[in-house]
């Protein structure tokens, strides 16, 4: 873990607003409608919030957002003043110190070293409302890498352990999906008894 709280996205926050592209964004539409109408939506790791904050707020959802680059916080800021945003690490929130019906944490999980991405998984759990709706991604595969962005590593718990993590913290698997980048996604919904 280094002293910057973004792990490394601060500093390449012009060079990931340039490279972002809409891949997942029909993943993340066609889980939105398992959402209440109107429900309410917070976006982890929402970066500058194009594309999955802004898809989300042109579905008529009640968005909040969190991202740990001040840099990101800004762009995020400048482009949707109404949204609530947080310049916060994910894994340390209180999220707003609510609840919702549907989390996004794409492109976030994998990012944090494995006490890091149990400890997010948990405090996700506990900030959604009964039968609410978790959407994160992460490879299928157990492997590490080293981000092209950042230059660190980044980590995949693999999905036996992610299946285990969901089930411990009383979220049901609910689906897994693939998206046109070969993203792999993991669906969960807060289970009430």
């Amino acid at each position: 873990m280094t002293d910057d709280m973004s792990n490394g996205w601060d500093a390449v926050s012009n060079a990931f607003i340039g490279r972002r592209s809409e891949i997942g964004l029909s993943t993340i539409r066609k889980w939105a409608m398992s959402l209440p109408r109107g429900g309410s939506v917070i976006d982890l790791g929402a970066g500058y919030g194009e594309p999955l904050t802004a898809a989300m707020i042109s579905e008529g959802f009640d968005v909040c957002a969190i991202d740990a680059s001040p840099k990101m916080v800004a762009a995020f800021r400048q482009r949707f003043p109404e949204v609530p945003v947080a310049c916060e690490r994910a894994e340390n929130s209180h999220f707003f110190g609510r609840t919702f019906d549907g989390i996004l944490a794409v492109g976030l999980v994998f990012l944090l070293p494995e006490e890091g991405q149990r400890e997010l998984i948990r405090r996700m759990a506990a900030a959604l409302v009964p039968v609410g709706r978790l959407l994160f991604s992460a490879p299928r595969e157990v492997c590490a890498w080293e981000d092209s962005l950042t230059g660190l590593q980044s980590i995949s718990l693999g999905a036996e352990e992610y299946r285990r993590l969901l089930a411990t913290f009383r979220l049901q698997l609910v689906a897994e999906y693939v998206d046109e980048g070969g993203n792999h996604y993991y669906d969960a919904c807060k289970v009430t008894s």
